[in-house]
């Protein structure tokens, strides 16, 4: 068997191990209607994010790969930091023009009080969000990170490197568009994964948002050489959009549309951000990646 021939049997063995590793998982979230179910407040998704881990470490085990090619190496530590910040510089800036436009307002008052009271705090409310924030984004991050974690060691520690092998990076990041796009359209369609509008027009926001992610991702994985970076930055995505700037925008009338990775604001800002990787693409070793280094 030739490299190419052995690289496209990962593949389609990771592919299929996916989908047998998730089906229970979609079954619960289908039947249910719901992400938040079984043992615990996100047991479905919870279960559902790890399917993708548990695929590439059954993959690895079938097909004799080392697990050290996963990408465990932490350093260098400026590209986690990217990771982190590139989230937080999309979705601000998405937000920042809703409230200033007024397709959403800032800031809604029923999430700040129960802020406040669930830390027991006496504060004015500009002092709640900024704790808040601060608080979220750091100690809220080792959360995200459990979750985050389970899909980023399947799609960028082995899927991204194996496509690697054989396209370029700009055809690498479409192919990872694709699959992680059509590995969350059964909860987008058929479960409560949006924000309760069309969910056409949810999927459609969502699509553009995960191809242009792709972009961003391919590229901080191949630099690095490390799949945290992956981690990092969905971590920082899932945090900052979901657990801070959605549950403080106000509802002005149509701000389903413009919210969330489901409205319009996040996707196109995460577009600008994917236009600058990918004009960056010339400094990536095309269908190579950094060896693995020691986890430090």
């Amino acid at each position: 068997m030739d490299g190419k021939a052995r690289i496209r049997g990962n593949i389609a063995t990771y592919l299929g191990l996916t989908v047998v590793f998730c089906l229970m998982p979609y079954y619960w979230c289908i039947h249910t209607g719901t992400l938040a179910g079984g043992y615990s407040p996100a047991g479905f998704s919870l279960m559902l994010m790890w399917g993708p881990a548990l695929a590439a470490f059954t993959t690895c085990r079938i097909r004799k790969i080392p697990l050290d090619e996963l990408g465990w190496n932490w350093r260098p530590t400026k590209y986690q930091w990217l990771a982190y910040g590139v989230p937080i510089l999309y979705s601000a800036g998405a937000y920042i023009v809703i409230w200033s436009t007024g397709r959403g307002g800032f800031y809604k008052e029923e999430f700040v009080a129960k802020v406040a009271k669930g830390f027991g705090w006496s504060l004015p409310d500009g002092v709640v969000i900024v704790l808040f924030t601060l608080l979220a984004g750091t100690f809220g991050m080792a959360r995200s990170m459990s979750s985050a974690l389970g899909e980023e060691i399947g799609w960028r520690g082995f899927l991204t490197p194996q496509l690697a092998k054989l396209h370029s990076y700009t055809a690498t990041s479409l192919w990872m568009g694709l699959v992680w796009s059509l590995y969350h359209y059964p909860i987008l369609l058929f479960s409560n994964y949006n924000l309760g509008g069309s969910k056409w027009f949810a999927m459609a926001c969502f699509t553009v948002m995960v191809f242009a992610m792709c972009f961003v991702l391919t590229w901080l994985r191949i630099k690095s050489g490390s799949l945290w970076t992956g981690a990092v930055l969905h971590a920082s995505h899932n945090l900052f959009i979901q657990s801070i700037f959605t549950p403080l925008t106000v509802d002005t009338g149509s701000t389903n549309y413009y919210i969330d990775e489901f409205g319009v604001g996040v996707p196109l800002a995460t577009v600008i951000v994917a236009i600058y990787f990918w004009r960056r693409r010339h400094e990536l070793p095309e269908g190579k990646i950094p060896a693995p280094t020691a986890v430090v």
